[in-house]
């Protein structure tokens, strides 16, 4: 589904990423996990068109899409849940759905993919006519993972899904990008929850001052004691 080779991202004369490679088949949870600073979310804006990449190959699907804008790689069934959230706070929930449904084949599919955001996330369907900014922290999550959703994606990337939530939101989430995959959704997530993260995967990559560091079964990588300790900071 996805093949990333020898991709190299710079911030102006700074590297941010060098020479990474990494996979997601189809069908498959992958991580990326790896201390504060060491490229993650650049590593998923650069995969969605969101920042250049300088050197290497992104495919997507066998297509390559490295150096296209966002809105082309949307096309080829890429979908995003960044880091943040970033809903738009003063339009309601229904109308922030409305515009994750924005590509042609998405809307072809509109209402079958909101009946499916309403079966994951009913309290998105409660609060439809509310300003998704006054939405809590948690809902405000809900709502932008049912926005990629409604783009109808292959492969779904998301950025640090748990980030800022209660322990028993962050439960919710994680069975729902579980629940995701198991429809066919290829998933790549970038998550501070080391454990939780590697446990949900099946496979992950360690990333480590824009490198990768370590990759493999994430059970390996799990039981890796020294890797816990020295590169994620996990006794």
């Amino acid at each position: 589904m996805l093949e990333v080779r020898g991709v190299d991202v710079f911030y102006g004369e700074a590297q941010a990423l060098r020479e990474l490679d990494l996979e997601v088949g189809d069908g498959e949870i992958v991580c990326i996990v790896g201390p504060n600073g060491a490229g993650k979310t650049t590593l998923v804006q650069a995969i969605a068109g969101m920042l250049p990449v300088a050197r290497g190959s992104v495919r997507v699907g066998g297509v390559e899409v490295a150096g296209q804008p966002a809105h082309l790689v949307c096309r080829t069934g890429v979908a995003i849940v960044p880091e943040g959230r970033r809903i738009f706070p003063g339009m309601s929930v229904a109308d922030n759905l409305e515009l994750g449904a924005y590509r042609a084949a998405a809307r072809s599919a509109r209402e079958e993919s909101l009946a499916w955001v309403h079966e994951l996330f009913p309290r998105l369907r409660e609060r439809a006519g509310q300003l998704a900014g006054s939405l809590s922290g948690g809902e405000q999550q809900m709502l932008a993972i049912g926005r990629a959703l409604m783009a109808r994606p292959r492969l779904l990337l998301m950025d640090e899904p748990s980030l800022g939530l209660a322990p028993v939101i962050v439960d919710g989430v994680f069975d729902v990008i579980g629940e995701i995959n198991r429809s066919g959704v290829s998933v790549l997530l970038v998550e501070q929850n080391v454990e939780r993260a590697l446990e949900l995967a099946s496979r992950g990559y360690v990333l480590s001052e824009g490198r990768i560091a370590l990759s493999g079964a994430s059970g390996e990588l799990l039981a890796d004691a020294e890797l816990r300790r020295s590169v994620l900071g996990v006794s």
